[in-house]
């Protein structure tokens, strides 16, 4: 839909800047010069901007596979911390931990609002369980070891909070604003400069434009889209555990 519409929008732009060009008269060789100024500068400035936006989108991006690899390195400490509780509370804590990590599983692949309805319904229900399961037989034996266990639970429940937090910052509405009302700027520029001698350099910057927004714009939406952040270190995780 970005690609589409902004290729449009930006394409009809061109053209309406090539129609302005053919009803008013040829500005003067010093109107021309300065035109050219405007036209430079407005497309310098708009390069800056894709290039700043791209960044944050890029960078979003990489802390969200940053934060899966820490969110399967916590659910696999853990595991291996279970050791420390008693017998019984470790085998339910790994049983726990194992149904948890299906879900996280899930809630990465998943697309369906209503099914992510229930997988978040059903991780906030194992997060209680898993806590429960380690805080009680360490309030009830408290020691330094038992503590470890503890720990390492809470740092699982921390990283699906980050994890979060990470797929909740995208690109604000306002940079997304100023980035389209300057692209379609510089195509009426562009196509007031060509006024119609050369129909395809009316069309390489509309397509360059979309396809750079359309690349933002995937790489900005952790579920819809091309590229998404696959859940890889906590599907190797969920192998191991399921293999033993």
């Amino acid at each position: 839909m970005v690609l589409v519409l902004s290729l449009c929008s930006f394409w009809a732009a061109a053209l309406i800047g090539a129609w302005l060009h053919e009803k008013t008269r040829a500005p003067e060789a010093g109107n021309r010069d300065d035109f050219k100024f405007v036209l430079g500068a407005t497309l310098t400035l708009l390069g800056l901007i894709i290039g700043f936006t791209f960044s944050m989108a890029v960078n979003r991006y990489e802390q969200r596979k940053n934060y899966e690899e820490e969110e399967a390195n916590a659910i696999g400490t853990e595991y291996v911390r279970a050791d420390l509780l008693p017998p019984v509370d470790a085998m339910k804590a790994r049983a726990l931990l194992k149904s948890y990590l299906d879900q996280r599983i899930l809630s990465y692949k998943s697309r369906d609002k209503k099914q992510l309805r229930q997988i978040d319904s059903e991780t906030r229900r194992l997060q209680a369980e898993m806590w429960s399961a380690v805080a009680a037989p360490a309030s009830a034996q408290p020691s330094p070891v038992a503590a470890l266990a503890v720990s390492g639970m809470n740092d699982v429940l921390n990283a699906q909070g980050y994890t979060q937090a990470a797929w909740w910052n995208r690109i604000p509405i306002a940079a997304w604003t100023l980035l389209i009302v300057i692209s379609i700027f510089c195509n009426l520029l562009v196509g007031y400069s060509a006024h119609g001698r050369n129909w395809i350099l009316l069309l390489i910057l509309p397509i360059a434009l979309s396809i750079s927004l359309f690349l933002t714009a995937d790489i900005d939406s952790p579920r819809a889209g091309v590229i998404r952040v696959q859940p890889q270190n906590l599907q190797s995780l969920a192998e191991s555990l399921h293999s033993r």
